[in-house]
């Protein structure tokens, strides 16, 4: 359920992708209407929220087609920012609480930003004999993952420690960002309130597929 913590004019990052509480998110950013917008929150240590294009591209194109997303977005935090050239600045954020839209507004130059309401986290719920298995294997593939970080150009880790292995929300989580899944069906279980039912759909997207 939604707790009592507004957000009020929030600035929106809509993105051909879906963040999750706790997930990863490198950017590179050049448009002159998020330039300012992460410099900002930069500075004043505030997230902005990233939602998920439901039409529209993430860079604005005369003619193209107007921006549309979800209403249940996440909260980015910037833990580094750096600008290699004039122009560009290139972002590591971590996903945190979750927010639903009330209000959006899309100002002169282009910035979304909305009155929106932050999500509860998801409860700890451990994770159940049934889904032991889903838990096993993402730890497994974290081992091969960090094994092969002594490749030379080895690509960065998509995930990050603490490992919650025993916890419903984050091993979903981490699946659901690991897994080749659509943009809406990642949107869906995103929003999702109860971590053991994320889980249990997880579980079954990897039994297809042989995992787990």
């Amino acid at each position: 359920m939604p707790t009592d913590i507004s957000l009020q004019s929030l600035p929106l990052f809509p993105l051909s992708t879906v963040l999750f509480p706790g997930g990863l998110l490198p950017l590179r950013v050049f448009e002159v209407r998020y330039l300012d917008m992460v410099r900002r929150c930069h500075e004043s240590g505030s997230p902005f929220g990233v939602v998920a294009l439901i039409a529209g591209n993430e860079v604005r194109q005369a003619g193209g087609a107007r921006e549309v997303f979800h209403d249940v977005g996440t909260l980015a935090r910037i833990d580094s920012m750096e600008s290699p050239q004039s122009g560009l600045i290139v972002l590591n954020c971590t996903g945190g609480k979750r927010f639903r839209i009330a209000r959006r507004e899309q100002l002169q130059h282009g910035l979304w930003v909305a009155d929106a309401e932050a999500i509860e986290p998801d409860l700890p719920v451990d994770v159940p004999e049934d889904l032991q298995a889903d838990a096993d294997a993402l730890a497994q593939l974290i081992e091969t993952l960090q094994q092969r970080r002594d490749v030379p150009d080895a690509p960065p880790l998509p995930l990050s420690p603490p490992w919650k292995l025993g916890d419903c929300g984050w091993v979903s989580n981490r699946w659901s960002e690991l897994l080749p899944l659509s943009t809406e069906l990642k949107q869906q279980l995103m929003a999702l309130e109860n971590p053991l039912v994320r889980l249990e759909l997880v579980g079954d997207i990897l039994a297809r597929n042989g995992i787990g």
